[in-house]
């Protein structure tokens, strides 16, 4: 279902008298505004936490060739979902470990509880992990919408990469998942 930005906050308003934490999980094109889109949701909900799928990159001893030509393959599912997602529900304190790319090396995070919970990011909506969502959204985005932004954001000698490597990759996923077709509501910013 297509939506708005106040569409999507009222109905985690309303899933959230429900149930908490609610567990949300953004998904999209890189340069698609997932990180901006959780940051606005964050500030409208300020009992809430982001999780950044970017803090689950691989690391180097399991970029395989298996692994890298699976659908979504290059992000750490199983970490996100043993270190984060099986722990929330507990409504406790737990540390995590994001993967550092600049460092090459795991750094620990302190998770907080909070009423909301924001999974953002290319493939957290994985249907290896999906389940534990209770509000799939999937931004979209246009390709030169999405040029602009990426061209901003990342070093010009990046962008080849981006166009060959990183952007395949996110649309064998989508189309492989028909992740923009599950999800329950799909926004463009």
């Amino acid at each position: 279902m297509m939506g708005s930005f106040q569409e999507l906050c009222r109905q985690i308003t309303k899933q959230m008298q429900a149930k908490t934490p609610l567990i949300i999980a953004i998904d999209g094109p890189c340069g698609g505004g997932k990180t901006t889109l959780a940051t606005r949701l964050h500030q409208e909900f300020p009992d809430s936490v982001m999780i950044h799928a970017d803090d689950f990159f691989l690391q180097p001893h399991q970029r395989t060739p298996e692994r890298l030509a699976e659908p979504g393959g290059n992000m750490d599912r199983e970490r996100l979902e043993q270190d984060v997602l099986q722990q929330l529900q507990s409504r406790r304190a737990f540390l995590y470990h994001r993967f550092d790319c600049q460092k090459n090396k795991m750094m620990s995070l302190q998770f907080e509880p909070a009423s909301l919970v924001i999974v953002e990011g290319s493939y957290s909506l994985h249907p290896a992990i999906s389940r534990y969502y209770d509000l799939k959204v999937f931004l979209d985005t246009d390709a030169g919408t999405q040029l602009q932004r990426l061209a901003k954001r990342v070093p010009a000698a990046m962008l080849p990469r981006f166009l060959k490597e990183w952007i395949p990759k996110e649309m064998a996923y989508f189309q492989h998942f028909n992740i923009k077709e599950n999800s329950d509501i799909v926004l463009s910013l």
